[in-house]
């Protein structure tokens, strides 16, 4: 509920501060006083564009701060999927710069217009006369008769059966349209995966051949290089071996005459055995290399296999090759799953439409029940509030398809006169009427459904006296389980106040101000008199405002 309204520097509000009662508050004021502007402040934290408002001060920026009471809503979700801190205590704060600039507050931290919005629907049900008021949206109306069926269980699981309908019903359409694409593209694929078959990649081959081309194509001059190697180093009359002999051989003959001679010898003797290797291997490697044209052809052909599908693929390795034919071969093996994937599911969503339609059928029912006596009940109140040939007809008609609440179309229809023709609330009711009407149902569900702080601007338009002072008792009952503000010009309704609240004008430094004050119980007493009659008012209208607030 709404604690408090703190509005600054807004149309001819310096500052003005508002504690709102938990029950019944009502606010009267002299024509022109404004109240109006009060539900301007309000509709700024309800998310309202700003457009057109005045500036008290044009120099400074309109702040307006509404505190709320929120323990007994169940909104924290809200909270949480926009990442906001949650209190009990909540503050939302606008503030509105001359230049035009908006800024929205939540908790002290800044959020869009639109989540305040959502925000603010849920905490404040605003009724204007004559404005679209949301009796007339299918959806409240269906939400209303769910709330008299007592169907919120019910309709939970209903809603979460829904859910995974839905998903599942967008997964199929996105695995039917899959496997739609998947015909043309695995024709594509298997052409892929027939040139990657036809080439048998192997991994590390490209190195191989890469190395056995140069090897083939330059054996001419390796074997003429090795087979001279192999001849200096060891078969020459002076090879290098035959000059090392000879080395050893005098060196040997002093070594016992000097420790340093000895060492050497034996170097020499390792290093003799390290060349004669060495020139075997240049030998071997002569005798091994021989010139094969047909292998060559046979090589570069392959290698040309290699680089054309590297080249097709955009990379240079066989192993990202062999990565790229691995992911076409999963890619076909999903294909080949589809028509499987799609199967199952079909048969799971027909499971689910099943569900849905008991679960459905039990809902229709359940509100098909509530109709009668909901009707009975508004023409009853009806005719209280001085129209006695009113009726309303709450058609549950089925509809052809599965829905968010259910397979029930749900509209109620208004006939205000006697003979007249059944027709949709917004096409057949007057101001008056609708709201009559509005206070009616409403009245009726606010135990069964959680309303919000219900605000009433003039909901007495068009009525008086005694259907005016009933009126006043279906908002005090109404403001018993519900936070209920009530702007008024009815002094039968005013009597019902909790919290009576005046606003007047007055004059400061030449300009006119508006302000409000919370009334004691004298100054209830005058004021509701002076509704009744003049400013003054009479003795008679005092005596009669005493005898209101006493039938309280």
């Amino acid at each position: 509920m709404i604690k408090k309204l703190l509005i600054s520097n807004f149309a001819l509000i310096d500052h003005l501060e508002i504690n709102f009662s938990g029950q019944l508050t009502i606010i009267t004021g002299e024509t022109g006083a404004g109240k109006s502007i009060l539900l301007g402040g309000l509709g700024l934290i309800m998310g309202n564009r700003a457009d057109g408002i005045t500036f008290y001060n044009p120099v400074e920026k309109i702040v307006v701060e509404g505190s709320f009471d929120i323990s007994n809503y169940d909104i924290k979700s809200f909270f949480d999927e926009n990442e906001l801190d949650y209190d009990a205590e909540l503050v939302i704060r606008r503030e509105i710069t001359p230049a035009g600039k908006s800024r929205v507050f939540i908790n002290d931290t800044p959020v869009t217009l639109k989540e305040l919005q959502q925000l603010s629907g849920a905490l404040i049900d605003l009724h204007l006369q004559f404005d679209t008021l949301d009796i007339h949206q299918i959806s409240f109306q269906l939400r209303m008769i769910d709330a008299l069926a007592d169907n919120r269980t019910l309709l939970t699981e209903y809603q979460s059966e829904y859910s995974r309908y839905v998903h599942d019903k967008k997964k199929l359409s996105e695995l039917i349209a899959q496997s739609a694409s998947a015909e043309r593209e695995m024709d594509f694929l298997s052409y892929q995966l027939e040139e990657f078959d036809k080439t048998g990649l192997v991994e590390g081959e490209q190195e191989s051949l890469e190395n056995e081309l140069s090897k083939l194509s330059n054996a001419e001059a390796i074997t003429q290089t090795a087979f001279t190697a192999f001849r200096q180093l060891y078969d020459d009359e002076r090879s290098v071996s035959s000059q090392l002999d000879e080395v050893i051989k005098y060196s040997s003959a002093v070594k016992k005459f000097h420790v340093e001679l000895a060492s050497c010898v034996e170097r020499l003797e390792n290093l003799k055995f390290e060349l004669n290797d060495i020139a075997k291997t240049f030998e071997s490697i002569a005798e091994d290399t021989e010139y094969d044209g047909n292998r060559i052809l046979e090589v570069q052909g392959r290698l040309d296999v290699i680089y054309k599908l590297q080249k097709k693929h955009h990379v240079s390795e066989v192993s990202a090759l062999l990565e790229i034919e691995a992911g076409l071969r999963s890619k076909m093996e999903g294909f080949a799953d589809l028509s499987d994937s799609i199967q199952t599911l079909e048969q799971e969503i027909a499971n689910r439409e099943t569900i849905l339609h008991k679960i459905a059928a039990q809902l229709s029912e359940r509100r098909k029940a509530v109709t009668a006596e909901f009707e009975g009940r508004v023409e009853g109140l009806l005719a209280q509030l001085a129209m006695e040939h009113a009726k309303i007809k709450v058609l549950v008609n089925p509809s052809v398809e599965l829905k968010p609440t259910g397979m029930d179309e749900v509209e109620f229809l208004f006939a205000a006169n006697l003979g007249s023709k059944f027709m949709p609330i917004k096409d057949s009711a007057s101001g008056g009427e609708l709201s009559r009407l509005t206070l009616i149902i409403k009245s009726l569900v606010a135990s069964a459904i959680p309303l919000p702080t219900l605000i009433f601007d003039e909901i007495d338009s068009g009525v008086s006296g005694e259907i005016a002072l009933k009126m006043g008792k279906i908002l005090r009952n109404l403001s018993a389980k519900h936070q209920v503000v009530s702007i008024t010009h009815s002094p039968q309704i005013a009597a019902q106040a909790k919290a009576h609240y005046f606003v007047y004008k007055k004059t400061l430094d030449n300009r006119t101000v508006t302000n409000v004050r919370l009334l004691n119980d004298s100054e209830r007493v005058n004021a509701i008199a002076t509704m009744l009659s003049t400013n003054p008012p009479t003795q008679s209208a005092i005596e009669n405002a005493r005898e209101l607030l006493a039938g309280v």
